[in-house]
């Protein structure tokens, strides 16, 4: 359809231009400048008829000819698509124009003849009547085949500039355009207007009625020819703009997948190009940042994004998660590395879920454990509570999803330093405390626990009422490479282990009779033997 398009193009936009010249020829020649005192007036006509309507006999064949040869890149292009090559697309983007100064040197030299001929037959006055109607015919035939030719070669100009490499091919304007709709819709009535006054001055005896109807004439010509030529050069600014104006509404909804068709070569056609490049910037750096936020978190891309950023910390009041894979040595050995990693990656995505579903973020891997962080970089109201909460789920969809490997959890809270740590070169974002070493610790004793979590009870003491009532406290301990004591939780309402309680109330209670009653002594009583009759064992008292 394409090169169907091309091929008749050419024929439809030369055939309908000319047309609308001769017509503006006709008008003036015969309406508009009235003829000067000339002797055989008849014969002058028919002389000037004859000339008018055998040069396109002529021109015609060369014009079509020419376009053909001029346009045999374009129709190549049409017809086998792909990249075009320089030469195909400096002939689309240069095809108008081309076209545009053939159709003018046609009728530039048919003025020059027809004019030298009513000069040599006739008179100077009627060669300038003629040659001024054919430059006004001229200029009607070349404005309305570039602004045609330029509109119908929109989807050729697209192809063309899909490579973009087209920036040293000039191309006239804006300005150009809305130059070639006033000389077409202005120029040229108030061209004739001149003219006519011309003629009424130099002619005796111009009736009043013959000036009225050349007014009236010029006037609808103005009106009717200057409102389409105005609307094809306006619509080939607006388009697009148009089309511009969409991709942005498109790009403010967040849709940065579409780009606007270029198929003008001028500043509109840069305007599109450079709103396709916008575009295409944009969505490197949503992927720049898509990806930054999967490394470090969305949270902390987001700080480093909206604020600079300096090495060092701020002290923070945060709860801490750890999760750590039980047997991970065996897992390694009894599995191919394939295999190993494929487990991993959905045991990690059960926990990136669960953390990111209570507005926790992942701070770092290690191998086969992942460090959370509730209330840092952004401050929350109950990061103790949102800890917890995690960690519960996690523990129960990681027995459902991943069965084929086990986990301890730990979670822990307190103050800790959160900021970049590192070098100018080469930092990253992370917690430094107390809290992180109780929760790692927590999850490895969490593995020899059934629920397989375990908490510390300053994190249970610190969450809202909601979560810390489904936790219940256990023993205290001293966890491995600490020196404080630490009372552990675990998941569970406190009345599920009366026993425990019961137990440590027991324990506490003979701790304080034993202060208040000490045990004494018993006395030791001296052993005596005495001699046994005859017959009889002997005894001991």
């Amino acid at each position: 359809m394409l090169e169907l398009r091309v091929r008749w193009m050419l024929l439809i936009v030369v055939a309908t231009a000319n047309l609308g010249g001769a017509l503006v020829v006709l008008l003036f020649a015969t309406v508009v400048i009235p003829d000067p005192p000339t002797h055989g007036i008849t014969h002058v006509r028919l002389v000037n008829t004859a000339a008018f309507f055998s040069y396109p006999v002529l021109a015609g064949p060369v014009a079509m000819a020419t376009g053909l040869y001029l346009w045999r890149p374009v129709i190549r292009l049409a017809r086998d698509g792909g990249v075009p090559d320089e030469t195909q697309r400096r002939a689309v983007l240069l095809g108008p124009l081309r076209l545009t100064l053939l159709v003018g040197m046609l009728w530039t030299v048919g003025a020059i003849g027809w004019a030298v001929l009513d000069a040599t037959l006739f008179s100077a006055r009627m060669a300038t009547k003629v040659g001024s109607t054919c430059l006004l015919g001229a200029i009607t035939t070349c404005t309305i085949v570039y602004l045609l030719s330029e509109r119908l070669l929109r989807p050729a100009a697209a192809l063309a500039l899909a490579s973009r490499s087209a920036q040293n091919v000039r191309l006239p304007g804006v300005t150009t355009r809305v130059m070639l709709a006033w000389a077409l819709g202005t120029a040229v009535p108030v061209f004739g207007l001149l003219g006519v006054g011309i003629a009424a001055l130099v002619t005796p005896g111009i009736r009043t009625t013959q000036l009225a109807l050349t007014v009236l004439v010029l006037a609808g010509t103005a009106i009717g020819v200057g409102t389409g030529v105005t609307f094809l050069a306006v619509r080939a600014i607006a388009d697009p703009i148009k089309a511009v104006r969409g991709g942005m509404t498109r790009v403010a909804r967040g849709d940065l997948s579409g780009e606007v068709e270029v198929y003008d070569a001028s500043e509109v056609g840069q305007l599109q190009a450079g709103f396709n490049d916008m575009v295409a910037g944009l969505r490197e750096h949503e992927r720049l940042r898509d990806l930054f936020g999967r490394h470090v978190g969305e949270e902390v891309a987001g700080l480093a994004f909206e604020h600079d950023i300096e090495l060092g910390g701020v002290t923070r009041d945060v709860a801490v998660l750890f999760v750590d894979l039980t047997g991970s040595t065996r897992l390694a050995e009894t599995r191919s590395p394939d295999q190993v990693v494929e487990l991993l990656n959905a045991f990690f995505a059960v926990v990136v879920r669960v953390v990111a579903a209570h507005a926790g973020w992942i701070n770092k891997f290690e191998g086969d454990a992942a460090l959370a962080i509730f209330g840092a970089p952004s401050a929350m109201d109950d990061a103790a509570g949102a800890a917890l909460g995690a960690a519960r789920e996690l523990g129960g969809r990681l027995r459902a999803e991943v069965p084929e490997v086990d986990a301890g959890i730990g979670v822990s809270a307190g103050p800790v330093v959160a900021g970049y740590i590192g070098a100018e070169q080469r930092f990253e974002y992370t917690v430094i405390g107390d809290p992180v070493n109780e929760a790692a610790r927590l999850s490895d004793l969490a593995k020899t626990h059934d629920e397989r979590v375990l908490a510390s009870g300053r994190v249970v003491e610190r969450a809202a009422e909601a979560e810390a009532g489904q936790w219940r406290f256990g023993e205290t301990i001293t966890l491995r490479g600490r020196r404080g004591a630490t009372r552990l939780a675990l998941p569970g309402s406190p009345d599920e282990a009366p026993d425990a309680a019961a137990a440590e109330t027991a324990e506490q209670d003979e701790q304080r009779d034993s202060r208040r009653f000490p045990r004494l002594p018993r006395p030791r009583v001296p052993i005596r033997r005495r001699p046994a009759a005859d017959g009889e064992p002997d005894v001991v008292g």
